[in-house]
């Protein structure tokens, strides 16, 4: 079996390296910088506006969906803010040195206009269920926004984005979770993983069953509550290293064109795996352009689809451009992206050095793991939630709860496996979804543009 393992995981880094890796950086970027223009860098301009939304100055009762939007964003973001900003993070580092970090920046920053646009099709194109709950995203905007333009083709695209979706649930929003939880039990108080496993596993069951509703209701409670937690034990080991912070700032903007010397345990690398690992990690940190997002997004009560859309746009600048900088600047600060053990160790590793400046000694690991369980479970809940999405596309409705106990059996797959392969294969299904969803988003530009400036006008706002 391990053979078997190591063939399947050579076959995923090869096309991880000559194919998806580059690929997304081709279609990524330029699509950002390509909305951002287009939309006139609505990410900057409207955040004020996206924060009255989110408080619920414009809710209605009336208006058809299944939540509203603040419980629309914790949802999305409870499935953004998870390990990517802990673990990912540090990967990023590790192997791209800390210019990775400025790519991770650039692919937040240009991730705003991308979330706000594939939510923006997500509600316009969005359907009801026969139980009343609403069904959208990506491959409902791919079929029916695109078959004007390019016909039966529409319908495959569809058919494909779906398909990986389901891959990507049970890979980013799953396995890569459990695995990182069980990691760290297992680093900080001895756990087996199998253990952890059968018991996230079991907690996992207990709350997807519910659905959106009861999903909802534990991310717009959890996620307030850890994001609180990790922000707050982050800050503590900046202000302990607040000195060294302009200078990790600028080894960050310089290493990113560079790539970066070997230097105490770390190997080097070279521009192009730094700007690689630094896409790839922030594209696993805030979805944007993958697709996953709309899908909650899609079930929000509103009348415009562009209001919606607006709420997105802050899951990459509260889970990117804020979370994954904290982290980024902890590990730098603290020279622990030189001298440790890449995964959860590292941010470990960082956290004690930097509490130890308080005379707090061995609560890093902690700290750590607590945030990593809340972080990591609340991420692989709403994954359900994508994945269920894309069973009923492709299968119906019926499909949903034998869905819902394989996605359980995969979170205690995800336990127990080595955590290098678990990544590879989430590299490998991120490219699945984000490639056909960043052409079908091309191709329907016209109809972001529009339908942001029907909703301003409604809002007697410039567009």
């Amino acid at each position: 079996m391990s053979d078997l393992l190591l063939w399947i995981d050579r076959i995923i880094q090869d096309y991880n390296n000559y194919v998806g890796g580059y690929l997304i950086l081709a279609l990524l970027i330029p699509t950002g910088i390509w909305f951002s223009i287009r939309l006139n860098f609505l990410n900057i301009r409207k955040i004020g506006h996206a924060i009255k939304v989110v408080s619920g100055k414009y809710d209605s009762k009336s208006a058809e969906g299944d939540v509203n939007h603040f419980k629309a964003l914790t949802t999305a973001l409870s499935a953004t803010v998870g390990t990517g900003n802990i673990v990912g993070v540090a990967l990023a580092i590790y192997l791209g040195g800390p210019g990775a970090v400025f790519w991770i920046w650039v692919t937040g920053f240009l991730g705003m206009t991308l979330k706000y646009s594939e939510c923006t099709l997500a509600q316009k194109y969005r359907k009801f269920n026969s139980d009343g709950t609403v069904s959208g995203g990506p491959m409902y905007y791919m079929e029916f926004g695109l078959k004007d333009k390019i016909g039966k083709w529409a319908k495959v695209l569809a058919l494909v984005f779906a398909s990986a979706t389901i891959l990507c649930s049970l890979g980013t929003g799953n396995m890569a979770q459990s695995n990182s939880m069980s990691d760290a039990m297992f680093t900080s108080y001895q756990i087996p993983t199998w253990v952890s496993g059968l018991l996230i596993t079991t907690l996992v069951l207990m709350v997807i069953i519910g659905g959106i509703r009861r999903i909802a209701d534990v991310t717009s409670r959890l996620v307030p509550f850890m994001a609180a937690i990790y922000i707050i034990s982050t800050l503590a080991v900046l202000i302990a290293f607040a000195g060294k912070i302009p200078s990790a700032l600028a080894m960050i903007v310089t290493d990113a064109f560079t790539g970066t010397a070997a230097t105490g345990g770390f190997v080097g690398s070279t521009f192009i795996m730094t700007l690689i690992w630094g896409v790839r990690r922030g594209l696993f940190s805030n979805e944007a352009g993958q697709g996953s997002a709309p899908i909650a997004h899609a079930a929000a009560k509103t009348k415009y689809p562009a209001r919606e859309g607006i709420v997105s746009l802050l899951e990459p600048m509260i889970d990117t451009i804020i979370i994954c900088t904290m982290t980024a600047l902890m590990i730098i600060v603290t020279d622990a992206w030189q001298d440790s053990p890449k995964g959860v160790a590292m941010t470990v590793d960082a956290m004690n050095k930097g509490l130890h400046f308080f005379g707090i000694d061995g609560m890093g690991g902690h700290i750590i793991a607590f945030s990593l369980l809340l972080f990591a479970f609340s991420t692989i809940i709403s994954w359900s939630y994508y994945g269920s999405r894309a069973t009923i596309y492709l299968i119906g409705e019926k499909a949903v709860k034998p869905y819902l106990y394989v996605y359980s059996l995969f979170v205690f797959f995800g336990s127990i496996w080595g955590l290098d392969i678990v990544w590879h294969f989430v590299d490998m299904v991120i490219t699945f979804m984000t490639i056909p969803n960043l052409i079908a988003m091309l191709m329907l530009s016209s109809v972001v543009v529009q339908e942001t400036r029907k909703y301003f006008e409604a809002m007697n706002e410039k567009p």
